[in-house]
């Protein structure tokens, strides 16, 4: 290439070095176009004789197609050298000048046409150089463009690599060593080859093995199918034998069987292989009961278990079955009991994950079933795949049911469980039933319930003899409407309510359901709980403070704005699409609900105290609410000053984590900037004040009457100072006299405590909320279970929570701890303070 301008050393090497991969690049695209069809033919004959398929053509075939790929190769192989021009170095000039902008290389080499000698003329030729010669140093090599799909349109060379590319990963090549036969067709010169494969049992997990790349010696499991493929057959029969004793039988010689017991699988013959094979038993499962039997709420039988099997556990069976040596023999029991299959129930097993050990919960409602409230033996059987059985888990228990307190319900279930005992307990089942609901008027309501107990008296009254089965069975199913009737009463539609909307909503977390169907059945699950918890209240009242609920020993304590939080965290656990922890708080829930109680004040009022304490009460939490929002206005505001926009991240990082912990009740309204309306803050600063002058009024008068009014003073006083300063923008004065008016009056409310006390009041008070199921006002307890008290001091005189509970208590209180320190979106100063506490405790 010649140039008319002198070009920079390290330019021109540079030039050169991309001319030159370029032509190499070039000498690609022309071989590749001109040889593909040669090497398409050598690579798919190479692949199908990787492949062993030249073994399965006759001689002749074989030959033919062997002339027959030869001709089609040379012939290939011949145009192709036709074909073949290696680039001429104008033509790879050409290339990359044709990739720069102004084709430079062009230009170079160009020379004056005209002007020559005119300065104006030499001087505009030789700028044009330059810049030509600048442009020179953004050359790059050219990648070639073989452009084979046009002169390849159905594939074939793709088809090609891809023969020869199963041929090298599933074909051997020995193989290729059959392809030259000699003329007698004598197999043996060549040398016979041999395949094999071990492939386990599908249950146990392992994957299938090559023989040939195995030691000597291995392991398989029980089961395993061996399948050996000999290759090379001579005159005389099989240039290869095959020699086993793993399958068990001695006189077998096939190239597919079982390895049933530990022993040597022997090829004889050329490159023939003795194998030593050690037998991986199959161990049968074992199934084991763990704990005693235990009874829900509602009924339902839960029995611990753990199952393991060394491959993985299939199935597993409960089978309950009546212990009549343990049953009591009076009443209806004297009878000898009819015959009774055992009950046999699936026990559900995890469908994903390692079920080579299990641990689980039985559990299932057999309250309907005639084995309930009976002692019952227990026997739990696992199986593996191969269809082996445990030893049986045995136990012991009463089969538990629904648990009824009204007297009269719980009579019709001892005359349903005497008669499905045996229906020969019919007579003396009418009697009972007779002697229970004398004067029916009494002890049932609703007449309609009178008319059905009557309807079963006749019908035990004029049976057939023998009484048929449908007819227990009618009898049976009545009583028990009958029982759960009475012992619900009003509450069971709303409990039925409850349940739906509990059904729907985990119904959704199974099926992804959208933010809006969340949202429409979690205000359904809201409506239910609200309309249960009134019912139930409303019953209990009636029963005098629930004293028929059932007690299993544990007592949940929440208020009604807790059970509102628990129902929000499951509504945004799904549609942040955490549907397992969500699912777990939802059974939490449950939980809770089965074992409710509602109690009620003694004026029929929730509360801490009287209309004036519950007022002072919840001016103390406003006020604490706008002294936080304060306090985030003032963190805005430094932030802005000293910060900037990581000041502002961080104090939307505070509200969102005050918003979590539920100290902000949406009464903030919030600037485009994040920052809360001082203007706003000063208006509820005045409300707040109002509503301290409206209260005041309903101060009742007594000794503490002179100290009260001076501390409400002076909450009034500090609450005036803190408007002045929110109006002035002084957020750091606002928050000292926010601060002084929460002082005066958490001391307002201890006088007017003091003063309740002693007119005997605060006694009544005490007694409110604490029936022990779901508070229905704003009782509250400390985590050690002693009760704050009515005077809104920090801190309380009375005595620790003894028992049980109170270890409980602890431990909820540390889960709670732990929790809240590991939420980023809390405040570090709050995070900090409660790992100091996780340090001491």
């Amino acid at each position: 290439m010649h140039l008319n301008t002198d070009l920079p050393d390290w330019l021109h090497r540079r030039l050169r070095t991309t001319l030159g991969v370029t032509r190499w690049g070039m000498i690609y695209e022309r071989a590749a176009q001109a040889f593909w069809p040669f090497f398409s033919i050598v690579f798919a004959a190479s692949g199908l004789i990787l492949l062993g398929v030249h073994e399965r053509l006759g001689d002749w075939v074989l030959l033919a197609v062997s002339v027959a790929v030869g001709v089609a190769a040379l012939a290939s192989l011949i145009l192709g050298v036709r074909a073949f021009v290696l680039p001429r170095e104008a033509e790879v000039v050409a290339r990359v000048d044709a990739r720069l902008k102004g084709r430079p290389l062009q230009a170079l080499s160009d020379t004056q046409a005209t002007g020559q000698g005119a300065e104006a003329s030499d001087a505009l030729w030789a700028a044009h150089m330059e810049r030509m010669a600048a442009r020179v140093a953004d050359a790059a090599p050219v990648p070639p463009d073989p452009e084979l799909s046009p002169r390849d349109p159905y594939g074939l060379r793709l088809v090609a690599l891809c023969i020869l590319g199963m041929g090298v990963l599933f074909g051997s090549v020995e193989r290729a060593q059959t392809v030259v036969r000699g003329s007698t067709g004598d197999e043996i010169a060549m040398g016979a080859i041999w395949e094999g494969w071990i492939t386990p049992p599908r249950h146990t997990g392992k994957p299938t093995l090559y023989m040939a790349d195995l030691d000597d010696r291995f392991d398989a499991p029980k089961g395993s199918e061996v399948t050996l493929r000999l290759y090379g057959v001579g005159e005389d029969g099989p240039a290869l034998e095959i020699r086993e004793t793993v399958s068990g039988d001695e006189t077998s010689a096939a190239t597919d069987f079982a390895v049933q017991q530990a022993g040597q699988i022997e090829i004889d013959g050329p490159s023939g292989r003795l194998y030593n094979v050690a037998l991986v038993p199959d161990e049968r499962p074992t199934a084991e009961l763990v704990g005693e039997m235990t009874r829900a709420a509602s009924g339902e039988t839960r029995q611990d278990f753990r199952l393991t099997d060394d491959f993985g556990v299939v199935r597993a069976v409960m089978t309950i079955e009546r212990d009549l040596d343990a049953v009591v023999r009076r009443y209806g029991f004297v009878v000898d009991p009819e015959l009774r299959a055992p009950l046999e129930v699936n026990v559900v097993l995890p469908r994903t994950g390692d079920r080579t050990e299990i641990e689980g919960v039985f559990a299932e409602n057999f309250s309907l079933h005639p084995f309930s409230g009976l002692p019952v033996m227990l026997s739990l059987t696992a199986y593996d795949a191969t269809g082996q059985a445990s030893n049986e888990a045995l136990g012991e228990a009463i089969l538990p049911g629904r648990r009824f307190f009204d007297p009269l319900a719980a009579a019709l279930i001892d005359v349903r469980r005497e008669l499905l005992w045996n229906r020969a307990n019919a007579t003396r089942n009418a009697q009972v039933l007779r002697a229970v609901s004398y004067q029916p008027e009494e002890v049932i309501d609703d007449p309609a319930l009178i008319r059905r107990l009557r309807a079963v008296i006749a019908k035990l009254e004029s049976r057939p003899e023998p009484m048929p089965d449908a007819l227990v069975d009618e009898i049976a199913t009545e009583l028990w409407d009958l029982a759960v009737e009475l012992e619900d009463g009003e509450l069971k539609e709303a409990l039925e309510r409850l349940r739906r909307a509990q059904e729907r909503l985990q119904q959704a977390m199974r099926d992804g359901a959208s933010q809006e169907e969340i949202a429409k059945l979690m205000d359904e699950l809201r409506e239910a709980t609200r309309d249960y918890l009134q019912q139930l209240a409303e019953q209990q009242g009636e029963d005098g403070e629930g004293a028929d609920q059932p007690d299993n020993g544990e007592t949940i304590e929440m208020t009604g704005d807790q059970l509102q939080e628990m129902m929000d965290r499951i509504q945004e656990l799904m549609e942040q699409g955490r549907m397992a922890e969500a699912q777990q708080l939802m059974d939490l829930l449950n939980q809770m609900l089965e074992n409710m109680q509602v109690s009620q004040s003694q004026d029929g009022q929730g509360g801490d105290g009287g209309p004036a304490m519950q007022g002072m009460q919840d001016m103390l939490r406003d006020q604490q609410e706008l002294n936080d929002d304060t306090f985030s206005d003032l963190q805005n505001q430094f932030n802005e000053e000293f910060g900037g926009e990581q000041g502002q991240q961080q104090d939307g990082e505070q509200q969102n984590g005050q918003q979590q912990d539920g100290q902000q009740q949406g009464n903030a309204n919030e600037q485009g900037d994040g920052q809360l309306d001082r203007g706003d803050l000063a208006d509820r600063q005045e409300a707040l004040r109002r509503e301290l002058q409206r209260q005041r009024g309903s101060i009742p008068s007594g000794p503490n009457g002179e100290a009260i009014g001076e501390a409400l003073d002076e909450a009034d006083r500090a609450m005036d100072d803190a408007e002045q300063a929110l109006r002035e923008g002084d957020l750091s004065g606002a928050l000292d006299s926010q601060a002084e008016a929460m002082e005066s009056l958490r001391e307002g409310m201890r006088q007017l405590g003091e003063q309740m006390a002693q007119n005997g009041e605060q006694d009544g008070d005490a007694q409110q909320g604490r029936a022990g199921g779901l508070n229905s006002g704003s009782e509250r307890r400390d985590p050690l279970g002693r009760s704050p008290g009515d005077t809104g001091q920090f801190g309380t005189d009375d005595e620790f929570a003894q028992g049980e509970d109170v270890y409980r208590r602890a431990e909820e209180l540390l889960e709670e701890i732990r929790r809240r320190s590991a939420e980023q979106s809390r405040p570090e100063e709050e995070r900090d303070y409660l790992e100091r506490l996780l340090d001491r405790f």
